[in-house]
Parts: structure tokens; sequence; C-alpha cells
């Protein structure tokens, strides 16, 4: 798709918010994990850097304290006694405040049970609004495959058609999910991050209904940039 987005590409911006109080405490636990290296990251000037580490040897338990200026995505990474970093990592809503992961070395990813973020506990919402919608086009994938094998050319165009009315849907989703969500650093976020390459109207819509805050924010203004950059193309 022609407009989809790296959230990556907006990082150099300086942005700022007016919380004052801006120290994060995350804590935490990752069972299974006797020795080895926690990394805590986040994307800076486009690139996945490490802000901060703990040693883990014997205690699975973790805490680390963080500076967070504005809201935004971060990173927990492993880096196994060997050297070896896992292939998955569990991502959150950092803010100001305690939030607790707790998780699991064999599964670090998805048994992630992240707590005290209010962002990150509205994008858990989101994501089971629009589970169904990854369920269906999983379905939509298989039949369309099997409509291919069997040369089922007016098939395969009805299933084409369905999947594009169920990204339509998911869409729709997205925007009145960041409508109502209009004063959460989550709302510009998920604009730029799941539905970038929609009609820029909606996108619009989205950023011109932030509260002055939200607008502030590091994502808003990254949203806000974006939007100047699809109007003038």
């Amino acid at each position: 798709m022609k407009y989809l987005f790296s959230l990556a590409t907006i990082s150099f911006l300086i942005l700022s918010c007016s919380n004052s109080d801006t120290k994060m405490t995350l804590s935490g636990q990752v069972k299974g994990l006797k020795k080895g290296t926690l990394l805590l990251q986040k994307i800076e000037d486009t690139l996945l850097v490490s802000v901060d580490s703990v040693l883990v040897n014997g205690d699975s338990s973790f805490e680390f304290s963080e500076e967070i200026t504005c809201p935004e995505m971060y990173y927990l990474y492993v880096r196994l006694k060997d050297g070896t970093l896992k292939d998955d990592r569990v991502s959150f809503f950092a803010e100001p405040g305690e939030i607790n992961i707790k998780t699991t070395l064999k599964n670090f990813q998805v048994d992630a049970r992240i707590t005290g973020s209010k962002n990150e506990a509205a994008l858990d919402e989101y994501k089971k609004l629009v589970r169904r919608y990854t369920s269906k086009n999983l379905d939509y994938i298989q039949e369309n495959f099997e409509a291919l094998k069997s040369g089922n050319d007016s098939l395969v165009a009805a299933i084409t058609k369905q999947q594009k009315s169920l990204i339509a849907s998911k869409y729709f989703t997205a925007v009145n999910f960041a409508l109502n969500h209009n004063d959460y650093e989550l709302a510009p976020y998920l604009m730029l991050s799941e539905v970038s390459d929609a009609n820029v109207k909606y996108l619009d819509t989205v950023y011109s209904n932030l509260t002055p805050k939200i607008k502030d924010s590091k994502y808003g203004k990254a949203l806000e940039s974006f939007i100047v950059k699809r109007k003038n193309e």
C-alpha cells in the first residue's frame, strides 16, 4: 500500500509533553529467566536503541526507572546469558507512573500481561475489537487459495471484494476508536500505525478532534506532519 507509515520516520521530532510527573517505574517478572539481561528500548532517530538494561542472575524479577517526557511505545527484550537476543519482544505504551509486566521466557511476547498504563489498557481493548477482522481475513485467505486452485475466477473476484469490505470495516473501527479516545496518546498512534494509508480525510477528522494536550504529544505532532505530507502528494 502506497501510504504505509513507519513510526520510525517521525522519531527525529523534538517533542515535549506538559505532564510534570515524568517518572515511570517499570517492574515485573520473567518466569523461567535465570541468567541474562533485560533491555529497555525505544526508537530514536529511526533506530531501535537501548535506554537501560537490567542484569538477571537467579532472580527473575526486574525493575527500571525511566523518565518519560511523553507517552510512547517502548520495547522489552531479553538477551540470554550466551549473548543471544530473543526474536520476540514485549511492546508496551510507556507513560509516567507504575507499570508492571509479567511474562515467561518460553512465550515472552504472547504471555505478557501489562498493567498500569492507561494507553496500553486502551490498546488491549482495541486489539480485542479488531481480532474478529483478523480471524475473518484468514478465512478469506484460505477460501481464496482454494478458489485459485480450482480455477474459479468468479469466486476469487467475490472473495477479493469481501476482503476489501472487511479492510474498510477495520479502518472505520480504528477511526471510531480513536475518536472515542481523543484524550489518549494512543489515538494518533493508531492512525499512524494501523490506518496510515486510509483516506486522508479520516486522518484529518481524528486529528481535528484530538484534545490540545494530545495534539501537542509526540504522536499528535507526528500525525499532523503526516497529514500535511499526504495532502501535498
